[in-house]
């Protein structure tokens, strides 16, 4: 059995389930089938959600991973990555969403930032297009 997100001339969306891709094929070319909300025969498939069912051999716990350990160098090199970034942004604190929007939407100079925004807030601005990236919270002092 097979389901298809199915849609009318009108925009009407239902869905149809059909033995086969072969069967659906047949019935749509005879015309069998129609909307069921307004009877037209002029169907076409709609893009459909994925259907997600639980993996048969689910992964391992988190605890169950071996830790990676870190490389030489690393430390350091995440270090001095950290502090470029905090050098090298302006810290708007909780503004950050506001700001980034005033930049994004050409209300104010064109600069790096950095500050706090919410989880709904990231989103909200990830939606509207807004280029983003969390990060953790940053201050000069803790970058040992």
């Amino acid at each position: 059995m097979i389901i298809f997100d199915l849609c009318c001339k009108q925009e009407h969306p239902f869905e149809g389930w059909f033995q086969s891709q072969d069967n659906y094929d047949k019935q749509l070319e005879r015309g069998l089938i129609s909307c069921p909300h307004c009877g037209s025969s002029e169907i076409r498939r709609v893009p459909s959600a994925v259907h997600l069912t639980k993996p048969a051999n689910p992964p391992a716990p988190i605890e169950q991973l071996p830790a990676i350990s870190a490389q030489p160098g690393m430390l350091a090199a995440y270090q001095q990555l950290m502090s470029a970034v905090v050098s090298n942004c302006e810290d708007v604190g909780k503004d950050f969403a506001q700001e980034a929007r005033k930049i994004y939407y050409m209300e104010t100079p064109t600069r790096s930032i950095r500050g706090e925004a919410s989880a709904e807030e990231y989103e909200t601005l990830r939606e509207e297009g807004i280029e983003v990236m969390r990060l953790p919270i940053l201050k000069k002092e803790d970058l040992n």
